[in-house]
């Protein structure tokens, strides 16, 4: 037991006790530094690859003098890094303002032998304090008296109203925390308490939730993964080739030319040219354009997210719901709407319907206020919402009555009671409602016991609160010995509920569908978890056995073991703590599940943080908020499909970006080695290279991210976890279409360069503009890439692929016509452009024709 002093604690305990215990505070999460932000970025594998690529050409560049290479890749590393930082540090700063919380809160407490009040912070250990209905309860502590007090646990929970006694004999065994404990930051639904605390600041629960809430979490994104693999791959690929283009160009000098006959100095800067050559292999096999392809989608398609009510604080949250295979969530305010509604009303006497609606109306001290939101009890406002949608105000009939005595609602008593006089009919009336079994026994025999009881069980079945009323004629003026003399009307059952939120059940549908577990964890009873995931389509009473169910208590008994080898089947988790659904969180994790976690309280918190993706309830806790990685603003469970869309299409266009960017290094690499091996210089100016460089980073970049998210990528299961980028049908597209580029290149760069008229500006020309228009064609195979319709369609939708298009398309042409000795171009007549567009095109013919096809097969 603790100890309880009824004069307080003395000034000197106070300070003796902050000493020992500390301030009420509980420490707010530190937030990550701008440069710390920024240098983040510089984590990204591509990056990193990147900035090698950047010092190998800076000393190319140092050589040739021309660092044109140079500069192009550091702005691609600038820009990439950038943009990305900023998204986040706008985010970062808007979300700060969402964890201020205020410690300046009046607080009565009992100090020196009287009350006072004082601000939340300063409340220690030991303090006497007192709270009462509508106050939020300041720390950890153990009740020592308790008037019909009803908690709403819901920020730690999920339960909106929990009873609370000292009287051990009304014990809920089932309850989350004991019926004589409250939490810090709950809050009192109705009655009074006199708490000692127990424990403050971060020693408290909702301290302990909120420390595991700013744990660094290290999980990798699957897309980091996947972008390691592809770095890692592309500077294998890289060092492989210049290794060996440096030994064939060695070789053929050494023994089909004339180096062994040369002076040494000219041997020593011909091989330098070698290296040179093999170093610039490199760097071309960089995708410099694909960090800023990725940045655009992801910066994109935040900012599109949030008109779908997705507010992301993480970037590559974004691209990471795509990827997700179990969704964890609570039941109250997200899939339930977090208030109490009378789903039906049985009536049992003869009683008229005014007489009936003014009894309900005076035996409640519940208000709705002008929106129609609930003041006070959630229960007796649901029954004051029916009333009012049975066209009664509970208003005009309370002020036409008279309470003559009232007896408050209390654990131990289990109803509450009400003598009235009445406006209605002129009669005193006694009113009470409360459990059913209890308002039963103080009824007459009225032959309805089966019926009654029938009525209760079904209620009961369905996960429904039930609350009977009763009244009868008396004279009495106190409710006690009203209530004693018993005689009383069963007049009617209420079925009160918190229902499903009208979209869950379809987006839940559409979850599964897609391949997405569905679990809920809460706080609520075994009986109405299993209800709502009935009533949500995730819980089948002819299938589903009690293994896929498991408590908070027997989750906590269990090892790791255990658990992993079941931790997969469950589909509900009830009466759970907050820390249960943080341990679950990595159990699933470790058996190989990208997790995504829904919680608007602050017991949500520590499993949104270390979840992959973290998805908070515009309506819920700072320290939720905090913790996560998107904040649904409708509090929606649909909205989470609706992201998860957004991800896999995300996820797809990046895909589709780097099958077009690969398609054309692998060309301009073999067209490299090629030329490089056979004495064939590349006929592309070091402007014309930049053009191409523009093409294939910015405007591609931005033309895939531009293209707007598909329905159809919900019918597709989960991406493995481990799954490379690049796709066996990736590679095939790379290589065919590659491959067709380089013949035609290939054949008119050695068509020409050995035919008598040789090499022209006219012919440089057309080689510049056909393989520009190689890749304009090549952006509609990119686009069309795993799609199950034609690149044509959705024109709307894609505008701004269509205009980057045309941008391309117009500048190439004006470049050729206008770019004379710039561009070392010459204007080109209709026919010579009629010819390169026309035969060009034949690559996105092609590959139409090809996916045309495949989808008439798989139909």
């Amino acid at each position: 037991m603790i100890r309880y002093n009824p004069e307080g604690l003395t000034s000197r305990e106070v300070a003796e006790s902050r000493e020992r215990h500390g301030d009420n505070v509980i420490t707010p999460p530190k937030d990550d530094s701008a440069w710390r932000l920024l240098a983040e970025k510089f984590r990204d594998p591509i990056i990193r690859i990147l900035l090698l690529a950047a010092v190998l050409s800076l000393a190319i560049g140092f050589v040739h003098k021309d660092f044109t290479e140079s500069i192009g890749i550091i702005c691609a590393i600038i820009l990439a890094t950038c943009v990305g930082f900023w998204f986040e540090w706008d985010a970062q700063r808007r979300f700060r303002r969402l964890n201020r919380v205020n410690d300046d809160v009046a607080v009565k407490v009992m100090r020196d032998g009287a009350i006072r009040e004082i601000p939340r912070r300063e409340v220690v250990v030991g303090d006497v304090v007192y709270v009462e209905s509508g106050e939020t309860v300041p720390a950890d502590g153990e009740l020592v008296e308790a008037v019909s007090l009803k908690i709403n646990e819901s920020t730690l929970t999920g339960e909106p109203e929990v009873d609370k006694t000292v009287d051990e004999a009304h014990f809920d065994p089932e309850a989350t925390y004991p019926s004589n404990v409250v939490m810090r930051g709950t809050t009192v639904a109705d009655g009074y308490g006199v708490m000692v605390v127990t424990a403050v600041g971060d020693a408290s629960e909702a301290g302990r939730v909120t420390e595991q809430a700013t744990v660094q979490n290290d999980e990798q994104t699957p897309l980091d993964r996947q972008l390691t693999r592809l770095s890692q791959l592309i500077g294998r690929v890289g060092i492989a080739l210049s290794v060996l283009i440096f030994c064939v160009m060695l070789g053929k000098a050494l023994f089909l030319g004339d180096l062994l006959e040369q002076d040494w100095l000219t041997v020593s800067q011909q091989v330098l040219h070698i290296f040179m050559v093999s170093v610039a292999i490199i760097v071309m096999a960089v995708p410099e354009g694909l960090p800023m392809s990725i940045t655009l989608s992801l910066a994109m398609s935040m900012r599109r997210m949030l008109r779908t009510n997705n507010l992301v604080r993480k970037m590559h949250a974004c691209e990471t719901m795509g990827a997700v295979t179990v969704i964890c969530t609570d039941k109250t305010g997200t899939l339930t709407q977090n208030r109490m509604h009378v789903q039906e009303l049985v009536r049992y006497d003869d009683l008229p319907e005014r007489d009936f609606a003014e009894i309900v109306a005076l035996n409640s001290t519940a208000f709705l206020d002008a929106g129609g939101h609930i003041i006070g009890n959630p229960t007796e406002g649901a029954l004051l919402e029916w009333l009012r949608g049975r066209g009664e105000d509970y208003e005009p009939l309370r002020a036409g009555a008279k309470i003559v005595d009232r007896l408050t609602f209390s654990t131990e008593r289990k109803y509450m009671a009400t003598i009235i006089e009445s406006g209605v009919s002129g009669r005193r009336i006694l009113c009470v409602k409360g459990a059913p079994e209890i308002v039963r026994a103080m009824c007459a025999a009225d032959g309805c016991d089966e019926r009654i009881a029938a009525q209760l069980l079904g209620f009961q079945n369905h996960a429904m609160r039930t609350l009977a009323v009763a009244w009868a004629e008396t004279q009495a003026s106190e409710c006690l010995g009203a209530v004693a003399a018993g005689g009383l009307r069963f007049s009617a059952v209420a079925a009160i509920l918190d229902p499903v939120r009208e979209d869950v059940p379809a987006a839940v549908r559409q979850c599964l569908n897609a391949g997405i577990g569905v679990k809920i964890v809460t706080g609520d009873t075994p009986a109405t978890a299993r209800e709502i995931a009935r009533q949500i389509g995730l819980w089948d009473d002819a299938h589903d056995t009690d293994r896929n169910h498991i408590t908070g208590a027997e989750f906590a008994a269990a090892g790791d073991e255990e658990l992993l080898d079941r931790v997969q089947e469950l589909k509900i988790m009830s009466r759970a703590r907050p820390l249960d659904k943080q341990r679950l969180v990595r159990l699933l994790q470790q058996k190989g599940e990208v997790v995504a976690v829904t919680g608007d309280g602050t017991n949500d918190a520590p499993a949104l943080n270390f979840a992959n993706v973290g998805l908070s309830m515009g309506s819920g806790t700072s320290v939720a908020k905090d913790a996560s990685d998107i904040t649904l603003l409708d509090d929606s469970f649909a909205s989470i499909a609706t992201a998860v869309m957004w991800g896999r299409s995300l996820y797809r266009n990046i895909q589709r970006f780097v099958l077009f960017q690969l398609t054309i290094n692998f060309a301009a690499i073999l067209i490299c080695f090629v030329g490089a091996v056979f004495g064939t210089d590349m006929p592309l100016t070091v402007v014309q290279i930049l053009w191409v460089n523009i093409i294939m980073d910015t405007f591609a970049a931005m033309a895939m991210a531009s293209l707007p998210p598909s329905a159809e990528v919900m019918g597709d299961r989960p991406r493995p976890r481990d799954e490379f980028i690049i796709t066996p049908a990736m590679a095939r597209t790379i290589f065919t279409c590659g491959g067709v580029m380089v013949l035609a290149l290939l054949g008119m760069l050695f068509g020409w360069t050995f035919s008598e008229e040789g090499m022209t500006v006219r012919r440089l020309t057309l080689f510049f503009s056909t393989f520009v228009f190689f890749q304009f064609w090549n952006m509609f195979n990119a686009k069309g890439f795993e799609t199950r319709h034609s690149v044509f369609t959705c024109l709307k939708g894609c505008r701004e692929f269509f205009l980057i298009l045309l941008a391309i398309a117009v500048g190439q042409v004006l470049i050729v016509e206008l770019g004379g000795e710039v561009f070392r171009t010459v204007p080109l007549t209709w026919r010579e452009w009629a010819e390169v567009i026309c035969l060009t095109s034949l690559l996105a013919a092609g590959g139409e024709a090809v996916r045309a096809l495949r989808r008439r097969k798989n139909a």
